[in-house]
């Protein structure tokens, strides 16, 4: 049943589900107690959804599925959105001199990604066994207080110890990038500088560590030569979608809608 907080949706003439905005608001999340929000945002982009498919029969198109993943193929309608789109929208890519002053703006923008030497010391444990979750706490602090009593014993420690194959190497992990660990992990390393250890055992899912940083080096400045592909594939998708939108745009103002108010600053990527 329609209320002013969730109004139907009609799109030239055509009623969306309300079932179908219902399952859309789950992806547009809101402010606890504004349970309209969600409604208003997803009505918005299903309105678009709606022209986009609208102006797809118009157009006399036929939907041609693409695999997006392995296996995983496009709906019907999600590959008469591309085609709509493809046909509507173009942009030029961006010339050498625009690439240049963009990198130029801000170098510091582009950077090589840090570099961490690591050692560690696992008590492992399964991420469902709360005993043995437990247990491998207490034995992480024990050995943790012994590493920071005692830091010289860190690779004696973690050669009898450990549980992680590095035991062999004194705990030595070697050489880690961002996106190499787990993000717990990760987030003690980016915490650390060299030399020092972490006050408190890191919890991830294989169980808790006792971690040092040996070493850090910082990302570098990358040469515009190294960035200027990318940053050019990144200025073209910007310019691509902002003419997307305006293309939703220019069929939102030509049509009649009831049941969704849009914010021209803030229209629902079509894409």
């Amino acid at each position: 049943m329609a209320t002013a907080l969730f109004p139907d949706l009609v799109v030239n003439g055509e009623r969306v589900p309300r079932a179908a905005i219902a399952a859309e608001a789950q992806n547009h999340p809101a402010p606890a107690g504004k349970p309209g929000l969600a409604w208003r945002r997803a009505a918005e982009a299903l309105a678009v959804r709606t022209l986009l498919l609208q102006e797809a029969r118009r157009l006399g198109l036929t939907a041609d599925p693409e695999e997006v993943a392995p296996g995983r193929f496009e709906t019907d309608e999600e590959a008469l959105i591309r085609a709509v789109l493809e046909q509507a929208v173009a942009v030029d890519p961006p010339d050498a001199a625009t690439v240049h002053r963009e990198w130029q703006r801000d170098p510091e923008r582009f950077r090589s990604p840090p570099l961490w030497e690591v050692s560690h010391i696992l008590c492992a444990a399964a991420p469902d066994d709360a005993a043995a979750r437990e247990a491998a706490q207490e034995r992480a602090e024990g050995l943790l207080g012994h590493v920071l009593a005692s830091p010289q014993t860190f690779a004696a420690l973690a050669a009898e110890q450990s549980d992680c194959g590095s035991r062999a190497n004194g705990g030595r992990l070697g050489q880690l990038r961002p996106g190499d660990t787990v993000p717990a992990f990760e987030a003690a390393l980016r915490a650390l500088r060299p030399g020092e250890v972490t006050l408190e055992p890191v919890e991830t899912d294989y169980g808790f560590h006792v971690i040092r940083l040996d070493a850090a080096a910082g990302g570098e400045v990358l040469p515009f030569a190294a960035v200027e592909r990318t940053l050019a594939e990144a200025l073209e998708k910007a310019a691509w979608t902002r003419a997307a939108r305006g293309f939703a745009a220019d069929l939102v103002a030509a049509a009649e809608i009831s049941g969704a108010r849009f914010d021209p600053v803030a229209m629902p990527d079509p894409s």
